[in-house]
């Protein structure tokens, strides 16, 4: 299947490795033009570097990093078509634990940072343009111990859900991915702070059997955000390997 993206220019957040890399590197591949994000200036080089495409060590919570964005995707590729939102997880801990300090921090990247990108995007993209948010299971059945993922990512679907119904009428698609159980650094820290009896229960509850590859995720995300999906839109797609429970 032709995805349709040769040529178009899509914005990448935390596309220095996990998901948001994936998704770059499937763009790619397909013939998409690339900016991508992270806040280490030596890994966007690498990962710019390594992928071929353009590069901004920016912060997804700092308001100036929207507009910034789509000028250097308007200088190096004169346009911009889409955007993958992807941001690191909060950290860890109860709701009953986490303080308020660690709560507006995750609120002002994970939510406001996410929000804010989207909208401001959103006011460039012409009809065909395309919107995509990286979520969380969270979303739809909370995970242990991680009390400000399980109170802020369903908020950010929801406001994906709305932008999506603000925005087809022009003709720009909005839409979630919720990954499972993806091996990548995240999934490493949270398991980490698990028991081995937990970490257990969490691959059997798998259908599939095994955790997913950051790879697999990456296509899925790279075709939502193409062309080939212009009738997809205001949905929170599940890339979990059949993990959640839930319709």
């Amino acid at each position: 299947m032709d995805l349709g993206l040769k040529d178009r220019v899509y914005l990448v957040t935390g596309g220095t490795r996990g998901l948001g890399f994936a998704t770059a590197s499937a763009l790619v591949d397909e013939g998409a033009r690339v900016v991508l994000t992270g806040r280490s200036e030596e890994n966007v080089e690498q990962a710019a570097a390594s992928l071929g495409c353009a590069g901004v060590a920016c912060d997804n919570a700092d308001p100036a990093t929207p507009d910034r964005l789509i000028e250097v995707a308007r200088e190096r590729f004169g346009r911009v078509d889409g955007l993958l939102v992807s941001v690191g997880g909060p950290p860890s801990g109860s709701v009953t634990e986490v303080t308020d300090e660690q709560w507006r921090t995750a609120f002002e990247s994970v939510f406001l940072g996410a929000v804010r990108l989207a909208r401001t995007v959103a006011a460039s993209l012409s009809e065909g343009g395309s919107i995509a948010f990286v979520l969380s299971s969270s979303v739809r059945v909370p995970i242990g111990n991680l009390g400000i993922s399980n109170g802020l990512r369903p908020g950010l679907a929801m406001a994906a859900k709305a932008m999506a119904n603000e925005l087809g009428p022009r003709g720009v698609r909005v839409n979630g991915l919720v990954p499972g159980r993806i091996a990548t650094d995240r999934l490493t820290y949270v398991e980490a702070k698990a028991t081995e009896e937990e970490r257990a229960a969490a691959l059997a509850a798998i259908p599939l059997g095994r955790y997913g590859d950051p790879e697999e995720f990456g296509r899925v995300a790279a075709f939502v955000l193409s062309p080939a999906a212009s009738y997809l839109t205001g949905s929170m797609l599940a890339v979990d390997g059949g993990m959640l429970p839930a319709l």
